[in-house]
């Protein structure tokens, strides 16, 4: 009963074949690796405003040269990425060039902030994109929460179907807030030209409550630089382009940079002109739309829900960059190997699940506002920015290739500019939430390294050593007892030898059974048996190959099988388990076991014994 009901939620399994990604026009992959770095225009001007306020109406004005800072900023990491897109055609997100370049701190560090970034994007992005609803229809400022939970339980269960990025899909909401930012900026210039004319109307009269100083000043810069998450996407996405890959990735992102460097002059420009203050209530793009097109306009309700829309897209993109990295790291040994897992709708299902309960968490905690959750993830983001690009220095210096000195001066001014941006975020953002961030940050890398000790530390325990003895032989018996054992062999160890030594001593036959996972050697598996095991025909080696991404159905299957074919036959089958000593050690071992006897006992198998290797302290 329960399996037809998630698979009606969540779809069949797809074969693996389907996981092929296909390449894309330009066109189709510009808003899909971009709609994390356009949507912020939606809400980079209000983080700024926000903090301009503070000391009165009159620094407002100061949101100007701040916006020309912050493109100068987006202008100068577009063309250090560029240097990254060319040294690394097959993608070269912050941890992969940390690790290459920098050492394996410094990939953890990077790692880290990208993990909190991105948990934190899924959260502002939602937020936003509830804001921008709300400012459309005031009745809904009470519902802001349920309604950006609601918003992220159908972007957590369209990822867990597996939805593909597809161009087309993607292309319609992110083109259409592109057009109608651009049609905003036009329609604007009209009415400036025609009738407002360019001198500024005073904002609204608000009292200072803090004074204006270079503190002040930063913080304010350090909010607007919101405006710059997302630009390493298209790095990170080279192989979805179409070959050339490299150069039509170094192109696309020259027009990304482009398009949101001129809808962020346009929104901020267009707030100083007419006067536009920060408002809990209505966003500032709301405020333009409202002052640009009328209060009952349709476009107005065309800009607020494209707005909507691009904004839940870049929380998709969150949704698919947390799991691939998580996935990354977990092979690496950095995090619990689940979250390297593919599922049956071939999407990292257990990094979705974690990423879903974390971003939700963060809503809660903010209460729908995005004003805190902005103050802490551009920590991250340039955090990320810095050591990319130092390791890009690095690794021109290493390869001393044509031109590789202009290539290092780049990246070199990239990673000093986000460098000082970094600095000044910590600074002026620590007593705002920042410190959560600073503290996260390092509390994470440790976590991450432990785990990869104690990974290193249990693999070295159950591995076999050289020329240790470890044969398996069948006990002698005068009369066959009636009994089969299947063997499920998760990887060859001791635990594994352990569970073929007791089912030999119970069976007249025993099965060995190794489903080949996707990174899996049959050739090891076989030369291992062949030299523990030998040849012995009532001692046999079954490696299946799965044409999904599941390695439980088909041992499943075989056990269904092998039990069917001879009904009158007593069948045990034998799971080799490391007995962890600690607790933490449940989130690293054992796991598939765990799902395997579920999966067996769903489906009303006799006979289970495991086999219990204990783990030293």
């Amino acid at each position: 009963m329960t399996r037809p009901l998630l698979t009606r939620l969540f779809g069949q399994p797809l074969p693996k074949q389907a996981v092929e990604a296909k390449t894309l026009p330009s066109i189709q992959a510009l808003p899909i690796l971009s709609s994390d770095a356009l949507s912020s225009v939606a809400y980079a001007t209000d983080a700024a405003l926000g903090v301009l306020i503070l000391a009165g109406s009159g620094a407002l004005k100061l949101s100007i040269p701040i916006t020309f800072t912050i493109i100068a900023l987006i202008g100068i990491v577009v063309l250090s990425y560029r240097q990254t897109i060319e040294a690394y055609p097959q993608g070269g997100g912050a941890y992969v060039v940390g690790r290459e370049n920098l050492g394996t701190a410094a990939s953890l560090v990077a790692a880290a902030s990208l993990l909190i970034d991105y948990v934190l994007t899924a959260a502002v992005s939602l937020m936003a994109g509830t804001q921008a609803l709300s400012s459309l229809l005031p009745s809904l400022l009470d519902w802001e929460v349920p309604i950006a939970l609601v918003l992220l339980v159908l972007v957590g269960w369209a990822n867990l179907r597996g939805v593909r990025e597809a161009g087309r899909i993607f292309a319609l909401p992110t083109y259409s807030f592109v057009v109608m930012v651009g049609v905003l900026a036009l329609a604007g210039l009209q009415n400036l030209v025609v009738s407002h004319g360019f001198s500024p109307d005073p904002p609204p009269l608000v009292k200072a409550i803090e004074p204006l100083g270079l503190f002040l000043i930063l913080r304010a810069f350090s909010s607007g630089c919101s405006a710059m998450t997302g630009i390493e996407a298209i790095a990170n996405g080279v192989q979805l382009f179409r070959a050339p890959s490299a150069q039509r990735a170094r192109k696309t992102l020259l027009v990304m940079g482009g398009l949101l460097a001129a809808m962020f002059i346009s929104v901020s420009g267009l707030g100083f002109i007419y006067g536009v203050a920060p408002n809990p209530d209505v966003t500032v793009m709301a405020q333009l739309g409202m002052r640009v097109f009328g209060q009952h306009s349709p476009l107005l309700w065309v800009l607020q829900i494209t707005t909507l829309l691009i904004l839940m897209l870049a929380a998709n993109t969150a949704f698919a960059d947390f799991p691939r990295l998580s996935a990354l790291l977990a092979r690496d040994n950095f995090l619990p190997r689940q979250m390297a897992w593919v599922g049956d709708r071939l999407v990292f299902q257990n990094g979705i699940l974690f990423l879903l309960g974390a971003t939700g968490v963060i809503i809660v905690i903010c209460q729908g506002d995005t004003t805190v959750a902005v103050n802490l993830y551009a920590l991250g983001v340039f955090m990320a920015f810095t050591l990319s690009q130092a390791g890009m220095v690095k690794h021109w210096c290493r390869e001393r290739g044509a031109g590789w000195l202009g290539h290092a001066v780049m990246n070199g001014i990239g990673s000093l500019s986000t460098c000082l941006v970094l600095v000044v975020i910590v600074v002026s953002k620590f007593a705002e939430g920042a410190w959560t961030v600073v503290i996260a940050i390092p509390l994470l890398v440790v976590m991450l390294a432990r785990i990869r000790r104690r990974y290193r530390r249990v693999y070295a325990e159950i591995a076999l050593k050289e020329g240790e003895s470890s044969t398996v032989r069948l006990a002698p018996r005068t009369e066959p007892i009636g009994n089969v054992s299947i063997v499920w062999i998760p990887a060859w160890g001791r635990p594994t030898l352990e569970a073929l030594r007791y089912a030999a001593t119970v069976s007249d036959r025993v099965i060995g059974v190794w489903v080949r996972p996707e990174d899996g050697d049959p050739a090891l598996i076989r030369s291992e048996w062949q030299r523990s095991v030998g040849d012995d025909p009532n001692l046999e080696l079954q490696i299946l190959e799965s044409p999904f991404a599941s390695l439980i159905n088909p041992f499943a299957d075989f056990v269904d099988t092998i039990e069917a074919s001879d009904p009158s036959k007593t069948l045990t089958i034998v799971m080799p388990m490391a007995i962890p000593r600690y607790r933490f050690d449940n989130l690293l071992l054992n796991q598939r076991s765990i799902n395997m006897r579920m999966a067996l006992d769903q489906r009303h198998n006799r006979v289970f014994t495991l086999v219990r290797y204990y783990l030293p302290a």
